[in-house]
């Protein structure tokens, strides 16, 4: 279950329902989502070098997940604006959310103190969460790294191509 501690969440833990707004306008709600398994990845700030690398990972990734019952949503404390911007420079086809008060951020656990070369500070702890198609935690990942993740996740979630 849930650490009190940390907030984060675990494997069998329900995963929270939020709206969001995405980065075309339109409104995101999770549990309208149940049937199906959603890769919910938190990231720190769009455009910024690791983030995009991230972002393309998840772009580049989109037909295999897709084709495997996945769908992406990406999630930021970025305005719409700024995430219209990014998903028009980078051709980004999923979701980008804004969670402009991190209550979606710190209901996952992904928003807190983290360290970035030897600097404390509180932020968005990158992060990915998969959700079952019940609205469970199936996945909670915290602290990845930008590079190399998707790959990563799609191996551990059985995902070729």
């Amino acid at each position: 279950m849930t650490s009190s501690t940390t907030g984060r969440l675990a494997p069998g833990d329900p995963a929270p329902d939020f709206t969001l707004t995405a980065h075309d306008g339109s409104s995101v709600t999770l549990s309208q989502l149940r049937g199906e398994h959603v890769v919910v990845y938190f990231y720190p700030a769009a455009m910024t070098p690791g983030c995009t690398t991230q972002a393309c990972d998840f772009r580049d990734s989109l037909d295999a997940l897709a084709a495997a019952g996945y769908r992406v949503l990406g999630v930021s404390k970025d305005p719409v604006a700024k995430l219209a911007e990014f998903a028009e420079r980078d051709g980004l086809t999923f979701p980008l959310l804004s969670d402009p008060d991190h209550r979606v951020l710190e209901a996952y656990g992904a928003w807190g103190e983290k360290t970035n070369y030897g600097r404390t500070s509180v932020g968005v702890v990158r992060s990915t969460v998969v959700v079952d198609p019940d609205g469970l935690v199936r996945l909670a990942q915290y602290n990845v790294r930008a590079t190399g993740h998707v790959a990563r996740l799609r191996e551990e979630l059985g995902v070729d191509g």
